[in-house]
């Protein structure tokens, strides 16, 4: 696969990705948010085992035999995907599509500040004023709004936390086991079952409101998990991270275009400078280090 076919793949991820947020949004009916988001893991395992478990066959039979150390981290990602799918998915019903598409995106720039804190990796000098600005467009994107739409925001802004958590160790398992279909499929599977063993206990969930939320369970198991999940496991193998990054925070724009079609959403010229800030900052922690200011001179 080329640079080339990985960016289309990535983009069709951000496509269905903004998409969903309209889905996750209207699609629950009375579901529980715990029990929602383990099923649609559940389905999105099982769309993608088949091929999962012809991957591991070949990588355990000619590459790399899988360690515990593997399983282990790949458990660990699937818990973290769990815990950033349930505070997405709460805060999605409490705030508007397109201010949970704009706010995930937050994600962008917390990937290298949790490098650089945690991992004690090496941070270009731009992320510093680019996190500054994406909190500054947050609180102008949200900050004026009824407080319940506040309260559902910060619930999608305390997933941003996770999500750049789970995108970190998706790019280490991914690339020390050599199988992202199988990396995918574990944290569905570790994901789904965490959801629905809680949901039943929490939410005791009727078969009239699963049945009730079956086509949504679906859509978004089948799409946004199944094939978006995998679709970015496996661009993410042959394009820069650079390219990826601004490619999937994409998915904000396509969030708030299916608010506006789907669900008359608008926002207001203050909100929508709030939400270009953010996208401005994405764009400037991903670009900056690939231009000449990002460059030390040579002596």
């Amino acid at each position: 696969m080329n640079r080339l076919q990985a960016n289309l793949l990535l983009t069709l991820a951000a496509v269905i990705w903004g998409s969903s947020f309209v889905v996750q949004q209207i699609g629950t009916g009375e579901l529980g948010t715990i029990t929602f988001t383990g099923a649609r893991f559940l389905v999105g395992a099982l769309v993608v085992l088949p091929f999962a478990v012809k991957q591991f066959m070949r990588v355990q039979q000619q590459e790399r035999r899988f360690q515990s150390a593997d399983w282990l981290g790949l458990v660990a990602t699937g818990c973290v995907l769990f815990v950033a799918a349930v505070l997405q998915q709460h805060g999605i019903l409490h705030t508007t599509v397109t201010n949970s598409g704009f706010l995930t995106a937050l994600y962008v720039p917390l990937v290298p500040v949790l490098g650089f804190f945690v991992l004690r990796r090496k941070v270009h000098f731009s992320i510093w004023p680019a996190s500054i600005c994406c909190f500054v467009g947050t609180y102008i994107l949200s900050g004026a709004q009824h407080v319940d739409l506040v309260t559902g925001d910060l619930w999608v802004i305390s997933s941003t936390i996770f999500w750049a958590i789970h995108v970190t160790l998706v790019g280490i398992f991914a690339s020390r086991t050599q199988a992202p279909l199988v990396v995918a499929v574990v944290q569905f599977l570790i994901s789904g079952c965490i959801g629905c063993i809680l949901g039943y206990i929490v939410d005791s969930p009727s078969l009239a409101q699963i049945i009730g939320a079956g086509w949504g369970i679906c859509y978004i198991g089948i799409f946004s998990v199944g094939m978006a999940f995998t679709l970015q496991v496996v661009g993410q193998r042959f394009t820069p991270a650079a390219d990826a990054a601004i490619i999937l925070s994409s998915e904000t724009v396509f969030a708030a275009i299916g608010g506006m079609i789907f669900l008359g959403e608008r926002l207001s010229p203050l909100q929508l400078s709030g939400g270009v800030l953010i996208l401005a900052s994405i764009l400037a922690v991903e670009l900056l280090p690939m231009t000449r200011l990002g460059k030390p001179r040579p002596l």
